[in-house]
């Protein structure tokens, strides 16, 4: 297979190239230069922000497939997307399943209603509607049967950006009574980037096309159990140190779910929205989601391989930063602690 993926030098693109490079595939990584491309690919350089010139080393060439992952302005696809469309067989696009209209309801199939997006929207647009827009873009110039949609739910493992796994990995490794969302038995969702990439591969192998939810599935892991993994890959705190607190108590101190806390959430209609998709689609055409120890053992690796600093978030619009300062942590650990001896005295 002769594969072109559009970026390639970070996460989820670089998990692609990987796997791609791995089967034996011809593998063509455009991108704009700030990270080396992966060894053994052919790599062009250009900016698809700045099109049509920056567009231009891809005047020529035909593949098998592409692989996008872009994120922001659909107009950025749409212009990849035209100028591809006759010279590449399949389009494979990393969308997300923000593309489903809030709230999303518990065991949300690919069926569920979808945000208004448009293939020429420009400029800053919201995350939902970039990935629906792009969706837009690659099914006006690829047509249905040539398109593929991957929507993502919560990536994790080795060559994260965003900083979540590497978060809990960091702060576990820093050791001392670490906050840890309850219950501990709370089911999580979310998939390897490199179970991603080779779900991603064999639909594009086998000429897939249309939309595929693309996470664990329900109960795959829960909050203990990953932040077990923690404390196993990185010989940080033992257990006694992952200090369990139910939500309602954290909700009181303040605490914001997903952001301050990453990968958890209470129960309620975000967890429902994003730990509870049904993804019987994916499963029944392939997918293998490997153990979370797994996945944290290997991303530590990875840090590790860095010095133990995690890279650089990338630029998005309005992305909070992730997780808990220490002195924020302290303060909330205190206050809990205060709360339950009042109550006890009471």
């Amino acid at each position: 297979m002769r594969l072109l993926m559009l970026g390639g030098t970070e996460f989820v693109g670089r998990a692609v190239v990987e796997a791609a490079l791995g089967r034996g595939w011809d593998v063509t990584v455009f991108h704009r230069g700030r990270h080396p491309a992966p060894e053994g690919v052919t790599a062009l350089l250009g900016d698809r922000t700045t099109a049509p010139e920056g567009l231009a080393a891809l005047a020529t060439g035909s593949w098998d497939a592409v692989v996008d992952t872009w994120s922001l302005a659909p107009s950025v696809v749409r212009d990849a997307a035209r100028l591809l469309a006759g010279r590449v067989e399949r389009y494979a696009y990393v969308s997300s399943r923000s593309v489903y209209t809030w709230p999303m309801a518990a065991g949300l199939t690919e069926d569920g209603p979808l945000v208004d997006g448009s293939p020429d929207a420009g400029g800053e647009v919201p995350y939902g509607e970039a990935k629906r827009g792009g969706e837009l873009a690659v099914a006006d110039a690829f047509g249905a049967e040539r398109s593929l949609f991957v929507r993502a739910g919560l990536i994790l493992g080795p060559y994260e950006n965003v900083g979540r796994l590497p978060w809990w990995l960091g702060r576990i490794a820093r050791g001392g009574p670490v906050l840890a969302p309850g219950p501990e038995a709370l089911p999580i969702q979310y998939i390897d980037v490199r179970d991603l990439a080779e779900w991603t591969l064999d639909a594009v192998a086998a000429g897939r096309c249309g939309p595929y939810d693309l996470v664990s599935p329900p109960g795959h892991a829960t909050m203990g159990e990953l932040l077990d993994a923690c404390v196993e890959a990185t010989g940080g705190t033992d257990a006694v140190g992952l200090r369990w607190t139910e939500p309602e108590a954290l909700l009181a101190a303040g605490v914001e779910p997903w952001t301050e806390l990453p990968v958890w959430l209470p129960p309620g209609e975000t967890y429902d929205a994003m730990h509870t998709a049904d993804v019987s689609r994916a499963l029944a055409t392939g997918l293998r989601c490997r153990p979370v120890a797994e996945t944290v053992a290997d991303t530590w690796a990875w840090l590790e391989s860095l010095g133990g600093v995690a890279p650089d978030q990338p630029n998005r619009p309005g992305r909070p930063p992730v997780g808990l300062s220490p002195e924020r942590e302290a303060e909330v650990l205190t206050a809990l602690a205060g709360a339950a001896e009042a109550a006890g005295l009471a």
